[in-house]
This record gives C-alpha cells, sequence and structure tokens, in this order.
C-alpha cells in the first residue's frame, strides 16, 4: 500500500491531499471551478493515494491557510501590507515563503489607483478621454464601480464605451503603461510584462447587470443597431436561468403561467436544489407534483435539450420584464417598488 511522505511534494499532490481532507461535498464543489485537464490530473492523484497521516492534513491545511490569508490582506492593503501582518504572525522568513507561493497573483493590475477612488472622481478624471480608453480603464475595475460611471457618461460614449468592453481582448503592457503616463499615474514595479487580459462579454454583462435599466436598454439598443451579433451574445448573457432564484414570488407566478409544463420538467432537470426550490414553491402542490413526476419519468435528457429549455424560459422573462409585468432587480436604483 502506497504512502505519501511529508516530503517533497509537489503543488498536484499538495491539492490532492487538501481535497481529500475537505471531503468529497467540498472538493466537489472545487471541481466545478476547475478545467477538464486539472480535474483528470487531481483525480488520478487522489486514486494513487491510499493514506495520509494526520500531520501530512495539518500541515497542507496550515500551508492553504496561510495562502489564502495573505491574499485576503493583499487585497485588503496590497503586497506591504500583507508582508508586514504576515511577518508580525509567522515571522520573516515564513512570510516571505507565503509571499513568494503568490509571486503570480501579487501582481498589481493595471489601474489599481484608479480601484481605490471613487467613482464620481474616476468620471471626473476619465470623462474627457478617448472612448477607447474609458473602456481600457472600466474593464479593470469593479462592476459596480464601472456600471456607475457608465451610466454617468453622456449617452453618445455609453454605447460605445460598451461595445469597446465587450470585443476588447489582450492589451500590450507598452499600451497600458502609455496610457497611464498620459493620465499622470505610474503603476507599481511589479507590473506584470505579460499581456494582460481584461474586457470580454462577461466583463460588460456584469457592467450591465448592475446599471440602471435604462441605461442598459439605451446601450442594448444602440449596440443591436451598431453590431447586432454582439447585442445578441451579450442579451443572452445578461440574465441567466439561475438567475430565477433572485425574481420575487409574484414574478416567480406570472412566469410559471407562460412557460409550459414539458419545459419546465427539462428545465429543472439539471437545475440547483435552490432554482427547483424557488419553482416548485410558487407552483400549486399538484402542478410540482405533475411536473416532478415528468422529471422523473423522462430519464436521461441531453444537455442540449435542458438548456434550450432554460433559454426559452429566460426569454419569457425578459419578454415580461419589456412589458413592465415583472421587475428585475439591478441594483441600479430604478427597480424599487413604492
Amino acid at each position: 500500500m502506497s504512502r505519501v511522505g511529508k516530503s517533497g511534494l509537489n503543488g498536484r499532490q499538495k491539492a490532492a491531499i487538501l481535497l481529500i481532507t475537505l471531503g468529497p461535498e467540498k472538493s466537489a464543489q472545487i471541481f466545478k471551478h476547475l478545467k477538464e485537464e486539472d480535474i483528470e490530473q487531481l483525480t488520478l492523484e487522489i486514486a494513487n493515494m491510499r493514506t495520509v497521516s494526520p500531520d501530512e492534513k495539518e500541515s497542507i491545511l496550515n500551508e492553504f491557510y496561510q495562502v489564502c490569508l495573505a491574499q485576503e490582506y493583499i487585497s485588503e492593503g496590497g503586497i506591504a501590507y500583507a508582508k508586514e501582518i504576515l511577518e508580525r504572525a509567522l515571522g520573516g522568513q515564513k512570510a516571505l515563503d507565503v509571499i513568494n507561493k503568490l509571486t503570480a497573483s501579487l501582481q498589481v493590475r493595471p489601474f489599481d489607483f484608479v480601484r481605490k477612488a471613487d467613482p464620481s472622481q474616476i468620471l471626473n478624471f476619465i470623462q474627457g478621454e478617448h472612448p477607447q480608453t474609458i473602456a481600457l480603464i472600466l474593464a479593470y475595475l469593479k462592476p459596480q464601480q464601472a456600471a456607475t460611471i457608465v451610466s454617468a457618461l453622456p449617452q453618445d460614449k455609453q454605447a460605445d464605451v460598451a461595445r469597446r468592453i465587450a470585443v476588447m481582448d489582450r492589451t500590450s503592457p507598452d499600451i497600458i503603461k502609455e496610457i497611464e503616463r498620459v493620465l499622470e499615474r505610474k503603476l507599481s514595479s511589479m507590473v506584470t510584462q505579460d499581456y494582460t487580459m481584461a474586457g470580454g462579454i462577461t466583463a460588460i454583462v456584469d457592467i450591465l447587470n448592475s446599471v440602471d435599466r435604462g441605461t442598459e436598454k439605451y446601450i442594448m439598443e444602440s449596440l443591436e443597431v451598431q453590431d447586432t451579433d454582439l447585442a445578441e451574445q451579450i442579451r443572452k448573457r445578461m440574465f441567466i436561468f439561475d438567475d430565477i432564484v433572485t425574481l420575487d414570488s409574484r414574478s416567480i407566478q406570472r412566469v410559471i403561467r407562460e412557460v409550459e409544463n414539458g419545459d419546465w420538467a427539462l428545465a429543472l432537470k439539471s437545475a440547483g436544489e435552490d432554482v427547483q426550490k424557488s419553482v416548485f414553491s410558487n407552483m400549486s402542490k399538484r402542478l410540482a407534483e405533475m411536473i416532478k413526476e415528468d422529471m422523473d419519468y423522462m430519464g436521461p435528457v441531453r444537455l442540449r435539450d435542458v438548456e434550450e429549455a432554460q433559454q426559452k424560459i429566460v426569454n419569457v422573462i425578459r419578454k415580461l420584464e419589456d412589458a413592465g409585468e415583472i421587475v428585475i432587480s439591478r441594483g441600479g436604483g430604478d427597480e424599487i417598488i413604492v
């Protein structure tokens, strides 16, 4: 029977021990965020481990905890702050070891100074810049910060900036540095020289989900004229099926009346427990039992069919929202019901 030694473990082996220690339920949740290749490699490592001593478990958990703690300190106050706190808790050398393990994540992101500023200050700082410059900066901000700024931009710039964020891919460090020089700001000397990734569909969806409904509607209508395919890609991701849990009971009940039972059965087949609970709790007991029976009797179904059914329901939700019959809370302040 093979056994893992305490010394000489590589990162993959440590990760495998961590997953074993956390147990199957938590490990399964972690697997959802990993690439298929990583899952396969970790599965092999776990399968090849027969026993792990309590000391080994404690050592790996402690190392994992220290790394998480360091990341939290970095997000709170930066690298210098994290190093100072860790030195007090762990000693100079140990703190340095933990910091070195986080080398990749310690790179200061471009426009870090902007993320710590008030949105109104940022707006005054960048509103006179070229839309591409504004888009680049907003792509690195938190969605709520970016949403506030987009909402305050002149309308003739809103859609243009949104489109530029959506189609943005990789930006050369030289271009970023040039923009920062123009804005008379300097980055930390630890900025990575690799091309940095920012923007894209996900970035603009996060922003549009946070702006007020009027701003979102104007931007989407403008994008549909400028780039129909891009507008459709964004629209498909503006509200996903799992977001049903964010709807109030009246809205869910209204959606239920517009959707066929067969579509509900398919859509809920692979849905999470919280989504199923939100839907079933707003149905009559008899209807909920009928759909549950349909789900049991249909057996295995193709993922494509499930996704199509879920998309149908999402389309119904968007249609009802556009008609003013239901409300989707976006955090922009325009959806308050009085």
